[in-house]
C-alpha cells in the first residue's frame, strides 16, 4: 500500500505535468487548494486521507470557461481520479469518497457535498477566488477571454445587472462576493470574511482612480 507522503508526491508529479485550459487553473492553483484543504481539514477535523488526494486532483481535468459541456469538468476529473489513484495503490475504501468530493467541488457541477469532506475541498477551491489572488485571477481569465476591466459608464454595477461574460469587475458582484454564503466551513467562512474586506478594498481604491 503506498504510503501518503509517496502518494503526495506521485500526485505532485501527475499534476505538474497537466496542461492548464486557462491561467486561473493552473499548477499554483492547485497547490494553493492542496495548502487551504489541509488547514480547512485540520481545523475541521475531517479525514486527510481524503481530502488530500481529491484536492490535488480536483482539476486534473479541466475544460474552457466558455465550453458548453463545462459542467461536466469535475465528473471527468473524478473518473481520471480514480483511475489513477486505483493504479498508485490507494486503499479502495477511498476512492468513493475521493470521487465525490472531486465531483462536488464545481459550482457548475451543481453537486451538492454530503461529506465532510467534499465541503472541506469544495471550500478549499472557492477560497481561492477571493482575495488579493482572486482578484488577480479575475483579471487573467478576464484578459484571456479578452474582456475589458470595467463597463465605461457603470463600472460598479450602481444602475444594471453585472455580466461577467463581458466585465472583470462584473465578475467581483456576480459570483465573487457571493462565495461567503456558500461555503460550508467554518474554517473557510473566517477566512473569507478577510479576504472579501480586501475586495472592498480594491474596488473603492478603483472608483477613487476612475
Amino acid at each position: 500500500m503506498i504510503t501518503p507522503d509517496q502518494l503526495e508526491s506521485s500526485l505532485f508529479e501527475f499534476v505538474s505535468g497537466l496542461a492548464a485550459t486557462d491561467p486561473a487553473h493552473d499548477l499554483s492553483h492547485t497547490l494553493r487548494v492542496v495548502g487551504n484543504a489541509k488547514r480547512f481539514a485540520l481545523q475541521e477535523h475531517a479525514d486527510l486521507a481524503v481530502v488530500i488526494p481529491a484536492a490535488w486532483l480536483h482539476d486534473c481535468v479541466t475544460l474552457p470557461k466558455d465550453a458548453p459541456d463545462k459542467n461536466t469538468a469535475s465528473q471527468q476529473a473524478a473518473a481520471t481520479a480514480v483511475d489513477l489513484l486505483r493504479r498508485l495503490g490507494c486503499e479502495d475504501a477511498l476512492l468513493a469518497p475521493i470521487r465525490h468530493a472531486i465531483e462536488a467541488h464545481s459550482h457548475s457541477a451543481g453537486i451538492a457535498p454530503e461529506t465532510l469532506e467534499a465541503r472541506v475541498v469544495q471550500d478549499a477551491d472557492r477560497i481561492d477566488a477571493l482575495g488579493a489572488i482572486g482578484v488577480a485571477r479575475c483579471c487573467l481569465v478576464g484578459g484571456a477571454l479578452g474582456n475589458p476591466l470595467y463597463h465605461l459608464s457603470d463600472p460598479f454595477c450602481e444602475q444594471r445587472q453585472p455580466d461577467d461574460s463581458e466585465f472583470c469587475i462584473d465578475h467581483f458582484y456576480q459570483k465573487l462576493f457571493p462565495i461567503a454564503e456558500t461555503l460550508h466551513t467554518g474554517a473557510a467562512r473566517r477566512e473569507a470574511a478577510n479576504r472579501i474586506g480586501f475586495m472592498h478594498l480594491y474596488i473603492a481604491q478603483l472608483k477613487r482612480e476612475l
